[in-house]
Formats: C-alpha cells, structure tokens, sequence
C-alpha cells in the first residue's frame, strides 16, 4: 500500500506540470500574434482584438489611393516662374482626358508668336510659288521687246551694208569697163599712129615727104602711147581703190554680222534667265518653307503647353495653386482615378512570400464605418524603408517592407472615392495556410 501510495504521488505531481507547461506555451501564443498585430495597426491594439485575426493572415499598413496614383499636374518645366491666369476647375470636379485645368500667364505671348511664324509661313509659301511661276510677264515681254529692236536694228545695219558693198562692186565694174574700152580705143589710135609714122619714115626716106611731115606723125603716135600708158595706169588705181573700198565695206559688214549674232545670243541669254524657272531657286524656297512651317508647329507646341490639360480621365482632389499665384513644386491640382481606388500596403519581408496575387484582403481603419474587401493585383519586385508608421509608438521604423497594391471591390472603392491617402490597416488572407490547416 505504501508503495502504491508512493507510485500515485507522483502520477499527480507530472499532471499538474504538464497543465503549468500548456498554460505558459498558450499565453506565449498569445502574446506573439499580439505584438504582431500591434505592430500593424494604424491605431492601438484596443480597437481591433487579435483574436478577430485569423493566424494565418498577413497583416500590413497602406494608405488608399486612386488608380494610377494622385498625379500632381504642373506646368512644364521649362515655363518655371510662370503663375496661373485662369483656373477652369474646382475641387471635386470630374475631368475627362485633355480636358483643359488652367491657362498659364504667358499664352498671349505665346499666341503672338505663333500668328507671327504663321505669318512667315505664308510668305513663304506665296516666294515659293512666285519662284515656281517664274518672272512676271511684264518683265519677259519688254525683255523680248529689247531683244527685237536690237535684232532689227543689226540687220538693218547689215543690209545698208550690203547694198553699199553691191553699189561699190557695180561702181567698180563701170569704171573697170569703161577705162578698159577707153584703152582699147587708144590702144587701136595707137596702132594707127604708128602705122603712119612708119609709113611716113619710108616715104621720107624715100624723099616723098619733108622730114616735118615725117615728125608730125611719129610725134602722134608718141603722145597716143604715153595716153594709152596714162589709161592703163588710172584703170590700175580705179580697180585697186575700189576693190579696197569694198574689202572694208565687207569687213564692216563681217563686224556687223558677228555683233549681231553675239546681241541675239545675249539677248536670248537674258529673256531665258528673265523666264527661266531655277530648280535651286525652288530648292532655297522650299527650304525656306520647311524652316517657317517647322517655326509654326513649334510656335503652336509651346502654345498648347499654356493651357494644362488633363492627361487622363479623373478628379480634381485639391486645388494647389490659385491664379496669379506662381506654380511652384506641388503643382497645380491633384488628379486622380477615385472611379476605382487601391489600397498601396507595405508588407514586411518577412511575410512576402506567402502573398500572391489574387489572395483577399480586408482593410480597415478608424476613419471607416466598416471593413472594405480587395484582392491582391500587383507585388512589387523591391524592398525598400517602411514608410507608413501609424501611431504606434513602438513601430519599427526601420522595417524592410514590400509595397503590394490591392484592388478595392466597386462597392468598396464607392464606399472610399474621397479618401485618398487615408492610412489603413490590411488583412490578407493566406489562402495557403489555410487549405494545409483544413486539410491536417
């Protein structure tokens, strides 16, 4: 009995260690999900009790924002220190794409210098098609009219030359032929005169006739041949002096022949210049074109960056800046998608892993009357400093987190259209784990 005693002893004493054992490892449990979903929370632990987190999700902090993030729209970065004229746009306002937010100080300016270059455009256009067109009919048909009249006037000259030439050639014939027949005269008389004197010598020879009469005959016939030498010598300088005087005629009327066909080509030379139509004239006007028409387009380019335009469909979250004010560094409006809006949550690193895209998600947070649902669209690719503290004072700030976007279901994103950047506390679900814990 005794030894039994002994042996139940102790049976009690290892039951009541193995309850202690059991108690400690379940309020270890407890302050484990705790403190970790403490250090989640945008808000102290009181608000939302652990045990409404099952221990198989993932918690995280995010802030909602609207599709494609809060876009700052600004004037570009080259109008820097230009301030706003017109405002078309008040908060709360659905825009649509291009839809027209402000016009910026400068667009007068702008505008005067597009009217200016369009202006030079159609200078140009008007030299290209003058250059194309060639010269005026005006200036081609006095340059004509230039060119007849010298025509005219050369030959003109070429033909009083050329009956001055025929009248000398006729003249030089006439006298030619005529001092030829005088010769021809004088030479026959000649011929006599010596037939008499010959005659005469024999008769005086003979002692038929005085010796005066022999003289006088002889004496004729002397001075008929130095007649006929003075004909022969004045036929002689006629011919040499009027072939002379036509040599220059026609030398005159080489010259005038030549200076005629040097005016016809000069004159022909400059009516085709006058009417010509230059490819390079035409190339330097095109040129020219191209230049005025690039000068419009960006003339009309810097004008359209003076009115900012919406670069997607979305609302107006908040006006920055006002007209007349200066747009500085937070731009002018705040853009936004609010039609479907996302929750942007920081995941630790550590529970990367067991996120996928397509898990569910419940937001939560003070500013809520209620939860919202989402699923997970997009994991990011890198790790970076948390960014979203809350107001837990024990947060780690250090914390390496991945960003995780997730889409709000439509109900949910209508529940939240005007509460972008509003920081929450997300929920996903590890579908995972959960399907190894239903099927142990």
């Amino acid at each position: 009995m005794v030894k039994s005693a002994f042996f139940v002893k102790p049976r009690g004493w290892i039951t009541s260690v193995t309850v202690i054992t059991v108690a400690i490892l379940t309020g270890s449990s407890a302050t484990y999900f705790l403190l970790r979903f403490r250090g989640n929370s945008p808000a102290p632990a009181a608000i939302y009790s652990p045990s409404k987190i099952s221990p198989t999700a993932i918690s995280a902090r995010g802030y909602l924002e609207p599709k494609g993030e809060v876009i700052k729209i600004s004037a570009p970065a080259f109008m820097e220190g230009t301030r706003v004229a017109q405002l078309l746009v008040k908060q709360g306002d659905h825009l649509k794409n291009g839809q027209i937010i402000a016009i910026l100080d400068n667009h007068e300016r702008l505008q005067a210098a597009l009217t200016q270059a369009e202006a030079q455009r159609k200078i140009s256009e008007a030299r290209l098609a003058q250059v194309k067109a060639g010269a005026k009919q005006g200036d081609v048909a006095a340059q004509d009219a230039r060119f007849q009249k010298t025509r005219a006037e050369l030959r003109g000259q070429i033909a009083t030359q050329q009956a001055t030439i025929a009248s000398l050639e006729a003249e030089l014939q006439g006298e030619t032929s005529a001092r030829k027949a005088t010769i021809e005269r004088i030479r026959a008389e000649l011929i006599n005169a010596q037939t008499d004197c010959r005659r005469y010598q024999t008769l005086y020879l003979d002692g038929a006739v005085p010796e005066q009469e022999r003289d006088r005959f002889c004496l004729q016939a002397e001075t008929i041949a130095k007649s006929l030498q003075e004909a022969e010598a004045n036929l002689n300088r006629i011919e040499r002096t009027m072939k002379q005087r036509i040599q220059e005629a026609k030398a005159n009327l080489d010259r005038t022949r030549t200076t005629l066909a040097q005016e016809i080509k000069a004159n022909q030379a400059a009516l085709e210049a006058v009417a010509e139509v230059r490819p390079v004239d035409v190339q330097v006007a095109e040129a020219q074109l191209i230049s005025d028409q690039a000068l419009v387009k960006r003339a009309r380019a810097e004008l359209n960056l003076a009115y900012v335009k919406a670069p997607k469909s979305g609302q107006i979250l908040k006006i920055r800046t006002w007209p007349g004010e200066v747009v500085g560094n937070e731009g002018i409006v705040d853009l936004g998608e609010t039609g479907e809006m996302y929750v942007r949550a920081e995941v630790y690193e550590t529970d990367i892993q067991r996120v996928r895209v397509g898990q569910t998600a419940t937001i939560r947070s003070d500013g809520l009357a209620g939860e919202l649902t989402g699923v997970v669209s997009e994991i990011g690719l890198q790790v970076g400093r948390q960014n979203v503290l809350g107001t837990d004072p024990v947060a780690d700030a250090d914390a390496r987190v991945v960003e995780v976007k997730i889409r709000l279901t439509p109900e949910s994103s209508t529940q939240v259209s005007g509460l972008s950047n509003l920081e929450v506390t997300v929920v996903i679900e590890d579908s995972n784990a959960q399907n190894q814990g239903e099927t142990k």
